[in-house]
Parts: C-alpha cells; structure tokens; sequence
C-alpha cells in the first residue's frame, strides 16, 4: 500500500508536544518519528490528554502515545478505517471508536513509514467524509442480575444510578458484568454503593 504524497506541514509543530517529547524516557525516538510521520501529513498538531494529538478542522483524527511496553498511534475513529495490513487493535472489547497500532522499536515504525501514512491519510478521509459511531447506550450493556436486585430492593439506589451520567452508569455495569462468580460481582456491588448513593463514578 503506498500513501499519498501529502503536504509537510513540519512548520505546524505545537510547544506543548515539543516539551512532552523532550521529558520523556521511554520511546523519546519513537514518538519523535510517529510524530515526524504525523506532521507530514495535512493536519494540524494540538496537545490534547496530555499527548500530542493531530486534528482536521478542530476534529481529533490520531493521537500518538507510550505505554510501559509499547508505543502507538491512536485513531479516534479506528473502527470505521480500512484495514488491508491487519495491524489496527482494539485496546479492550469495550472500546468502541479508537483503534491503535503499536509498535516496540523506531525500526519498525521506520519499515512502516509509508503503511502509516497511508492509515493517517484514511482516516483523514474517514473525518472530511463525517462518519461517525454508532455508540451504544446504557441500555445496550448489561445488567447482571445481583445488581438489577438490588436495584429492586433500593429505591434510592435506583434513582442515585439512574441519575448518574450514562459514562458512569457503563463504567459500573461494564465492572460488575466482568466478574465471572456471583460472588465477586455481589462483593463488588456492595462495595460501590455507598459510591452510587454519592452520586459518585467508578473512578471519581
């Protein structure tokens, strides 16, 4: 797959990234190079989630980022990309939009350069055409049955989650609906109420 020859836009560099790639001390010379690879593509370089994030018209297209044991591209949209190589990964069966591709050397991403490009250049395509996620809701996710008792038995636990926002109302169904034992997922359960009745989220 060869990408497009696009316009370098090099001269589009944001501070922000230049300090955050400065500090790092892992993958100081990967993310340099994805974000050389990002930059010469016709999008414009914000800082955004505390990592360097490239934009069409104030849309997020591709994010760059490192973990303890790899670096990667993000794409916002992955979901709705071609992917004729097989490299885009979904992080976990909950994410519904972003897609990444990883990478654990600067010779790998070197080898790729023009695969990359060709991926940014999709989802740039992927933006200008306006697609968008079909998300699911709150109602789509489960609700396991230790909870939807003790919903039954607790009118004002009832209320307190169902006035929660519908990201934290997925985020307590997502974590009781993982726990494989009835146990573990009453110990949870039991565990968040108070958090619930607080109006609390899973991780606020």
């Amino acid at each position: 797959m060869t990408a497009p020859k696009p316009a370098c836009r090099t001269d589009m560099t944001n501070p922000k990234a230049d300090a955050y790639i400065a500090r790092l001390d892992a993958w100081q010379a990967e993310l340099a190079k994805l974000r050389e690879i990002a930059l010469s593509c016709p999008l414009t370089e914000d800082f955004k989630w505390g990592h360097p994030c490239y934009s069409l018209d104030g849309k997020n297209v591709v994010l760059i980022h490192g973990f303890k044991d790899y670096c990667a591209l993000l794409f916002i949209k992955g979901a709705l990309m071609k992917d004729p190589a097989g490299i885009l990964i979904q992080q976990t069966e909950n994410v519904q939009s972003g897609r990444q591709i990883r990478f654990i050397s600067l010779a790998q991403i070197t080898g790729m350069e023009n695969v990359l490009k060709a991926y940014i250049h999709d989802a740039i395509e992927v933006e200008k055409a306006g697609l968008k996620i079909e998300k699911k809701t709150t109602a789509d996710f489960e609700i396991v049955e230790e909870f939807q008792a003790r919903l039954a038995e607790l009118p004002a636990l009832k209320a307190a989650f169902e006035a929660l926002t519908p990201g934290r109302q997925r985020g307590y169904l997502l974590h009781f609906a993982s726990a494989k034992q009835s146990k573990t997922r009453q110990a949870r359960i039991e565990k968040h109420l108070p958090r619930i009745l607080d109006g609390k989220g899973l991780d606020d």
